[in-house]
């Protein structure tokens, strides 16, 4: 149950009844209303701005009309107070045993707990990694895999209708050229001798097994046959090998994507001139010339006549080219193409997880979605930006197996593909990274998987020592529901309750911004409430977790951390990450 939400609806209610009492004009919008924290912690539990939101529209001074909302508000179960603050907010505290009445709700749920309905089955498509089929996966792609992936989980949690996807760029000079080192690779594996890697060529060692692979399949029938005859049939062998070793990396870092979809395939079926008739039946297409752009001359500009799509009538900057004066389409024509296409898939929600080098193309594709759908679809572009590999604060230098980069299979083999998903998750994906490969492995509160990690550990701990030292004492799931939870009163047990009792309305606010990296701060925060009072604890008796001959207390702080520790587990699922029952 999201705490915030239910108290909105009841505040809601009261506005509604002030309405029918004559107080408030009839006819308001209440949708502007919201319950959120109060920027101070000593400003109570909860705080609306509803005088605020609705003082114009009610013809009343903000303060007035909160300090009528507050006198409603004060004969509702379970407030304790109502106070009116600055120049119109309502602030509350409630009470402790409505606090207390959270855990059971937690327990019940157990993981699932944060989980809602808030996207209402509603279709969303998450495309990501999507890398040229030229080589293994990069510590790069690992940071798109990641927020890719916990976005669609995200997602997924709160009610919407996911739907993974690839794009496999396998159409345009660079799968060419992916031929024809793989073809080069393959004399190799024919015993032939060839020396330096040509420039232009992919240099990896990981062509090696896709050469030797293709001797084994094919021969020498591809030896003395000319390029244009083997170009094709090497080229389809080298693609999908190359997506047999992307897909295997992906699975090494728990990245499992439903709908893998060609661009080739939907070149070949006409996909792209199908998009641009219906930009041309919407008077969205003409031929022009485009002033030279300012700076760095992108590779689509000429300076002569050109197809030209009226990107500026939905927000781009300048009308984006098409088709070039050679004929030939640009990449801009086949992604519109291909967007098109997740639209009459039945997607009005687009999400697009890039690198940090494409940014500059964001605008257009969103006029491009905006176009083909007449504003009924919307995409959403999140930027990856670049993680930069160290080991004690030195950069790690590249990989022999690929060449020119880390790859991503090298990185997860090193940490641990848990280690990878939540590092990669703690800086919003517009931020630069710093990925040190010694200290995600330190056992630390500086390290925050670990930190989190140990709370959950820590938790399952102490439930175990329960179990073994108290064994009259119920501590599974069904018991702890039942227990009375009257002995919480510390306030740093019921400071981690509130906290807990967040979880879902962060949950939510998290998926709406389609910001994943908000659960890690989550987490993060409760990990370190949760060590607080476990180190309190320490210092004073009366705050351990297991007090011999004291079976009431005991058995509610044991249902204190068994919501801990499923609230840690919700978190973690959301980042496809194992929470751990014991550190080693």
């Amino acid at each position: 149950m999201n705490v915030f939400t239910q108290i909105r609806d009841r505040v809601v209610a009261e506005l509604s009844a002030m309405t029918a009492a004559g107080e408030l004009p009839s006819g308001l919008d209440f949708a502007r209303v919201a319950v959120d924290q109060p920027r101070e912690d000593g400003h109570g539990d909860l705080s609306t701005n509803a005088a605020m939101v609705l003082a114009k529209a009610a013809g009343q001074p903000p303060k007035q009309l909160a300090e009528r909302l507050a006198v409603r508000l004060r004969s509702l179960d379970a407030v304790t107070s109502v106070e009116v603050a600055g120049p119109g907010f309502v602030n509350l505290r409630l009470s402790d045993d409505f606090w207390r009445a959270r855990l059971a709700e937690i327990l019940r749920a157990g993981s699932d707990y944060g989980s809602s309905s808030l996207g209402q089955g509603r279709r969303v498509n998450v495309e990501y990694v999507s890398a040229n089929p030229t080589g293994p996966l990069h510590i790069a792609h690992a940071r798109g895999a990641v927020v890719g992936d916990a976005l669609a989980a995200l997602l997924a949690k709160v009610g919407y209708s996911v739907c993974r996807e690839y794009y496999i760029n396998d159409a345009g000079g660079q799968v060419d050229t992916l031929a024809r080192s793989a073809h080069l690779r393959y004399r190799e594996a024919l015993g032939e001798t060839i020396g330096e890697i040509p420039e232009g060529f992919y240099p990896g060692d990981y062509l090696k097994n896709v050469g030797a692979d293709l001797a084994a399949r094919d021969g020498k029938r591809w030896l003395a046959e000319p390029e244009a005859i083997w170009l094709p049939a090497v080229r389809d062998f080298a693609i999908a090998a190359m997506m047999n070793l992307i897909r295997d990396d992906l699975r090494a870092l728990g990245v499992h994507q439903e709908v893998f979809s060609s661009e080739q395939a939907m070149i070949d079926a006409g996909g792209v001139e199908a998009a641009l008739d219906v930009l041309q039946s919407r008077n969205l297409l003409y031929v022009g010339v485009l002033e030279p752009p300012k700076g760095k001359t992108p590779e689509d500009w000429e300076p002569r006549p050109q197809t030209l799509f009226r990107a500026t009538q939905f927000g781009d900057d300048v009308d984006r080219p098409i088709k070039k004066s050679d004929g030939s389409w640009t990449y801009f024509a086949g992604d519109i193409a291909y967007h098109l296409d997740k639209y009459r898939r039945g997607f009005e929600m687009m999400i697009d997880v890039w690198g940090a080098d494409h940014a500059g193309y964001i605008k257009r594709m969103q006029a491009a979605v905006a176009a083909i759908s007449e504003g009924k679809a919307a995409l959403d572009v999140k930027i990856c930006q670049l993680v930069r590999l160290m080991r004690e604060g030195q950069p790690v230098k590249m990989s022999k197996r690929a060449g020119t980069f880390v790859t991503l299979r090298e990185l997860v083999d090193e940490v641990g593909k848990d280690v990878v998903r939540f590092i990669m998750l703690t800086r919003k994906n517009d931020a630069a990274l710093d990925f040190d490969l010694a200290k995600v492995l330190e056992q630390s509160r500086d390290n925050p998987v670990f930190y989190v990690q140990y709370a959950h550990a820590r938790a399952r701990s102490v439930l175990r020592h329960a179990a073994a030292e108290m064994p009259g004492l119920s501590t599974d799931r069904a018991g702890l529901e039942r227990v009375p939870v009257e002995r919480l009163t510390d306030p740093g047990e019921l400071g981690l309750i509130k906290l807990m009792a967040g979880w879902p309305r962060l949950v939510e606010a998290a998926a709406d911004t389609h910001e994943p990296h908000r659960i890690a701060f989550f987490l993060y925060d409760l990990a370190a409430a949760f060590h607080g009072l476990w180190t309190r604890g320490k210092e004073e008796a009366s705050l351990r977790f297991l007090i011999p001959g004291d079976e009431a207390t005991t058995a509610a702080r044991l249902a204190l951390i068994q919501a801990v520790a499923d609230v840690i587990a919700s978190g973690l699922a959301v980042f496809g990450v194992t929470p751990v029952e014991e550190m080693r």
